[in-house]
C-alpha cells in the first residue's frame, strides 16, 4: 500500500492549544477526541526496516502504541496489540491498517493488571505471530489529583499494576522466547526525571520504568537482547482526556513547551522503529526523550 512521501515536505502544522473542553470515561477512545490525534495513518511511509519481525505492543489501540503499530507494519513487521475491551473500536481500526500492509494483525484484548492474563497474552502473541522478537511495553494509567490525599490505595495499585507490574510480568514471560537481536522498548515519561505535581503516582511509576530499563539492559546485553526506553513529554492521546490532566488545564495542554503545543503520536513512530531496528544495534539502556524542547533525561 502506498502512502504520501513526506521526505521533501515541511513538517505538518500540528494543532496547538487552546483545545476544546472535553472529558471521556476511562480508558477513552482516540476516535472521539477533538482534534483527533495523528498516529501516522496517512503519513508514515515504510522502507522495510523491520521486514519479517514479530512485535507485541501493549496499549496498541491508540496513542503512542497505535503509532508504533502502524509504523511497524509499514516497515514489514507482523504486529499483535493488547488493549482493554472498551477500546475495541480504536483497536479495529489499527488491525485493519496493519492488515492493509499485508502483515499479520492480531488483536488480544484483556486487562494487564492481571498476572495470569499477562502470561497468556505473551503466549497467544507468540503463537499467533509464529514467534516474538520485539516487545513494546507501552500501556499506561494516569489520573491527576491536586493532592496526594486524594490518591486512593486502589488508584495507586491500578497505576503501578498497569505501568510497572504488567511490564515486569510481560517481560518475564517473553524473555524465554526472545533470541539474539530482539528488542524490548518501554514507554517511560518526562515525568520520570521532571515529575508533575498532579500525577505523583504516575511519575513514580515512570521513574521505576526508567530504572528497570537501565538495569535489565545490563543483564541482557551479553545475550544480544537490547532494552531501551522512550520518554515522551506532553503527547495528545486519550490518556489526557480521561483524567490524566486536571480538567481546567486540558485546554492549554502542551502550551508550556518551547514548541507551544503537545506532540502527536505520529511524531514518535520513527523513534520506536529505530530502537526496534538493527540500525540501533549498539544502543541499549538508553532513554530517548521527545519533549518539545523542555530538556531530556
Amino acid at each position: 500500500m502506498s502512502h504520501p512521501d513526506s521526505s521533501n515536505q515541511r513538517p505538518p502544522n500540528y494543532p496547538a492549544p487552546p483545545f476544546p473542553h472535553q472529558q471521556q470515561a476511562w480508558p477513552g477512545l482516540a476516535g472521539k477526541m477533538s482534534p483527533r490525534p495523528d498516529h501516522g495513518e496517512t503519513s508514515y511511509r515504510g522502507s522495510g526496516r523491520l521486514q519479517g519481525r514479530k512485535a507485541l505492543i501493549t496499549g496498541g489501540d491508540s496513542g503512542i502504541g497505535r503509532a508504533a503499530a502502524i509504523a511497524y507494519a509499514r516497515e514489514g513487521a507482523d504486529v499483535a496489540i493488547n488493549y482493554l475491551q472498551a477500546e475495541q473500536d480504536d483497536a479495529d481500526e489499527v488491525i485493519a491498517l496493519i492488515r492493509a500492509e499485508g502483515c499479520k494483525g492480531i488483536a488480544l484484548p484483556g486487562d494487564i493488571r492481571d498476572e495470569e492474563f499477562c502470561k497468556q497474552l505473551v503466549a497467544d502473541a507468540a503463537r499467533e505471530l509464529g514467534g516474538l522478537d520485539i516487545l513494546v511495553n507501552n500501556a499506561a494509567r494516569q489520573i491527576a489529583h491536586d493532592s496526594i490525599l486524594d490518591i486512593t490505595s486502589e488508584q495507586f495499585d491500578d497505576t503501578f499494576k498497569t505501568n510497572v507490574y504488567a511490564m515486569f510480568w510481560i517481560t518475564r514471560a517473553a524473555l524465554p522466547l526472545l533470541n539474539r537481536g530482539a528488542a524490548i522498548i518501554n514507554t517511560t515519561s518526562v515525568n520520570a526525571y521532571d515529575p508533575g505535581e498532579y500525577i505523583v503516582d504516575y511519575a513514580a511509576s515512570k521513574g521505576a520504568i526508567m530504572i528497570f530499563t537501565k538495569g535489565l539492559a545490563k543483564q541482557l546485553a551479553a545475550k544480544g537482547i537490547r532494552v531501551n526506553a522512550v520518554a515522551p513529554g506532553p503527547f495528545w492521546t486519550p490518556l489526557q482526556v480521561t483524567g490524566g490532566q486536571p480538567p481546567d488545564k486540558l485546554q492549554e495542554f502542551g502550551a508550556h513547551t518551547p514548541m507551544q503545543r503537545p506532540g502527536q503520536p505520529a511524531e514518535l513512530a520513527g523513534v520506536y522503529v529505530l530502537l526496534a531496528s538493527n540500525e540501533a544495534s549498539y544502543a541499549t539502556g538508553q532513554v530517548y526523550g521527545a519533549v518539545g524542547g523542555n530538556g531530556g533525561p
